[in-house]
């Protein structure tokens, strides 16, 4: 116990440390002496930084430019937190747990406010929300995802998303398939891998998250896209119970083992396992020809587009972007799982009404348009949806129709626990150590544990 609170109070020392010199670096100055007198309320907004590819970054500099002219009594600070997705996460809660080093405002995915809200990170925005005429214009189901178990707002939506499989229409022409494929069972999703893998091509047929470094891109866009394919769910929310019995896990894990092992149509397990898979596989690969194949995301439109990581002239010439297939061709023929992020106030942020005043003006229809623009997601505003920029964007049409079948992550505090053994079953399957009846076993064993066996079905 004494080493472990040594190191806690090591790790929570680095926090403050940094902190303090990562609001000073990404203004040049620190807060206290930012050039006006001190007269300007520092906001410091937290979010997933990704590098030089960060479409985030992109739509907030624009947002700081024009914010800050029209409120010169407040200075946007952007402190991203350099992280992997999985562990974006713990380092974010861990600086919102004081006073002295919560940022203002913090992005916070659906997945996550729930519990964060459980244990007191986020501030209530009901007071807020209550007289927000705008709130009538965010889409209802997507307004759930940051309610909390007790009923209160803790976040304000900001983008949704849906999955599929992107498609480079290149590889796809040299394997003799059909530039506007749509796939109806996972049969037809094997049989498209094995015939790039049997062309002159040279591209990697069919590439999934399967790496537990990247945390919950593995659960999400690659098991849960799987299981709810089958018909089966991760999560009853009626009975609040856990499915670790169902055939449909199994099926599941059986897929990755297909594509990783089976039928080898999936990339080498360096470029699988890299904790740099994403951005090189949608960045690099798909675009220049270098995988067939990929599930994921519909934001990754944003790195085709002007300004992006990988901006392509014509986009919807060179890739194409299908809606996922339910296991056997079940009605409706395509499944998704959405999510998406909000912006929250934490509740040791020490400026919350200036905080809402920025989160409100983010929040507005001209912003929450420029987000999606930017970043390739979709809009949760119903009037920022039918912006003329949005409207025009490539592909915009697959990707909102897999909304039309989509599922959302279980709104229960075990959940990330729960997420952990999905990642770790998954990875597993995927390098062979273990076949997909080994890691369902090792899976029921593990989120038994957690759940307790009578919370399981």
């Amino acid at each position: 116990m004494t080493k472990r609170s040594i190191f806690a109070a090591i790790l929570f020392s680095s926090v403050l440390i940094l902190g303090a010199c990562g609001a000073e670096s990404e203004e040049g100055q620190s807060s206290d002496s930012n050039g006006s007198g001190g007269d300007k309320i520092p906001i410091e907004i937290t979010w997933r930084g990704t590098g030089e590819s960060d479409n985030i970054r992109r739509y907030l500099e624009g947002f700081e430019a024009d914010f800050e002219s029209d409120n010169p009594d407040i200075d946007v600070v952007l402190a991203p937190i350099m992280a992997s997705e999985g562990d974006y996460f713990s380092k974010v809660a861990l600086t919102m747990q004081s006073s002295e080093t919560a940022p203002d405002i913090v992005s916070e995915d659906t997945f996550m406010l729930s519990s964060d809200a459980n244990a007191g990170y986020l501030a209530s925005l009901d007071e807020y929300v209550e007289s927000w005429d705008d709130w009538d214009m965010f889409i209802e189901n997507i307004k759930t995802g940051t309610t909390g178990e007790d009923g209160s707002v803790y976040g304000i939506p900001t983008t949704t998303d849906s999955r599929g499989i992107w498609y480079n229409k290149q590889v796809f022409a040299d394997a003799g398939l059909p530039e506007d494929w749509q796939p109806e069972s996972w049969e037809d999703v094997y049989a498209a891998g094995e015939a790039i893998k049997n062309s002159d091509s040279e591209a990697v047929p069919f590439s999934m998250n399967v790496a537990k470094a990247n945390g919950e891109a593995v659960s999400m866009q690659t098991f849960e896209m799987l299981l709810y394919g089958t018909g089966e769910t991760l999560y009853d929310s009626e009975t609040q119970k856990w499915n670790v019995n169902g055939q449909g896990l199994v099926d599941s894990l059986e897929f990755v083992d297909e594509i990783m092992n089976q039928r080898e149509i999936g990339p080498s397990l360096s470029i699988a396992l890299n904790s740099s898979y994403g951005s090189v596989m949608t960045q690099d690969l798909l675009p220049n020809g270098g995988v067939g194949m990929v599930l994921d995301g519909n934001w990754n439109i944003g790195n085709y587009l002007e300004g992006g990581a990988a901006p392509l002239d014509n986009v919807d010439e060179i890739l194409g972007f299908a809606t996922f297939p339910t296991q056997n061709g079940e009605e409706p023929g395509f499944v998704t799982m959405a999510g998406g992020w909000s912006w929250a106030i934490p509740e040791n942020a020490q400026n919350q009404e200036a905080s809402w005043r920025v989160i409100e003006a983010m929040s507005s229809k001209e912003s929450q348009a420029d987000r999606a623009v930017v970043e390739g997601t979709l809009t949760v505003r119903k009037d920022s949806a039918e912006d003329s920029r949005y409207l025009e964007r490539p592909l915009i049409e697959p990707a909102t129709k897999a909304l039309e079948n989509a599922h959302f992550r279980p709104k229960n505090d075990l959940y990330p626990n729960v997420s952990i053994e999905i990642q770790n079953a998954v990875e597993a399957v995927a390098s062979g150590s273990m076949t997909p009846e080994e890691a369902a076993t090792s899976y029921k064993e593990a989120v038994t544990g957690i759940v307790g066996e009578e919370n399981t079905y």
